[in-house]
């Protein structure tokens, strides 16, 4: 059965409705995950406006939930040493009583890393280096020690301890649609796939066939992954309308379906939605 989502992007809103929305998921059974992102800058509108910072947020919302799973989609890789991200991981994975999964990405946002003196680097030392990184923090949440001799990260018998509930790790969840690279990185080490935002169901339909080629090329079960995509979600959109736009992506093959939401965030909005969603799978 397919999945339901909300995402929060963590953007031109308050803490206090960010808060109100994910309680108020938590309690419609009809939601399974919820995610914010991992930006410092907001991605639409003002680019000086407020962007809350993802890893401290997951650890409050954790907190203030009970069963719905929660994440990050998705982490920027180049932002943080992926001994950190792993550390960080098992914590949250721990503090959230098994709810969570681990997103990555090789990072994009080019304002961010000039504004902060982050190195992102072309594309290809993103993806070199993102393959590295996750490499890494598979291995450093789920094996006692971690020795690795990279381009961009060397460790010696390192240790991730707690590692966290989750076994043999937390769900890794890659996010793009990159088709030689980010796609074979995901069919090698995700749990779940996004194709983010696409222009249409037919659209998910040829790349999920792409991912289902690397995964035949490196000898893995296709049906081990989950396959999510993005919907945008505007204030005041019609539910009746995205729950029809979701039945559409799942007829294709997405088993989750991420509504992201555009703000403001108002907690109100997703009761009607998941009544939608229930009288549209009939």
């Amino acid at each position: 059965m397919t999945e339901y989502a909300v995402k929060t992007p963590p953007q031109h809103g308050s803490w206090a409705d960010y808060l109100d929305v994910w309680r108020t998921a938590d309690q419609i059974d009809t939601f399974t995950h919820a995610w914010v992102f991992d930006h410092f800058y907001p991605l639409v509108g003002d680019r000086v406006g407020t962007c809350l910072e993802s890893w401290t947020m997951l650890s409050a919302l954790a907190q203030a939930t009970s069963r719905i799973r929660i994440g990050s989609m998705v982490n920027g890789m180049h932002y943080r040493h992926p001994a950190v991200t792993a550390a960080a991981a098992g914590t949250l994975d721990i503090i959230s009583g098994g709810r969570f999964a681990l997103g990555l990405g090789a990072g994009w946002f080019e304002p961010e890393s000039e504004a902060y003196g982050i190195e992102l680097g072309t594309i290809s030392e993103r993806m070199d280096r993102f393959d590295e990184g996750v490499e890494v923090i598979v291995s450093l949440l789920s094996n006692d020690t971690t020795t690795f001799a990279g381009k961009y990260y060397r460790l010696t018998d390192a240790r991730c301890e707690p590692k966290g509930v989750q076994r043999p790790h937390p769900p890794i969840v890659i996010g793009g649609t990159g088709r030689k690279r980010t796609m074979r990185t995901a069919a090698r080490y995700a749990q779940q796939w996004d194709a983010l935002f696409l222009d249409s169901p037919e659209a998910f339909t040829e790349v999920n066939e792409v991912m289902n080629s690397h995964c035949a090329d490196i000898g893995r079960d296709p049906v081990e992954i989950t396959r999510s995509v993005h919907l945008a979600w505007a204030d005041g959109a019609d539910p009746g309308q995205l729950a029809e736009e979701a039945a559409g992506y799942a007829a294709a093959g997405a088993d989750q379906i991420v509504f992201s939401m555009r703000g403001p965030y108002r907690a109100a909005s997703l009761e009607p939605l998941a009544n939608a969603l229930i009288a549209n799978r009939g």
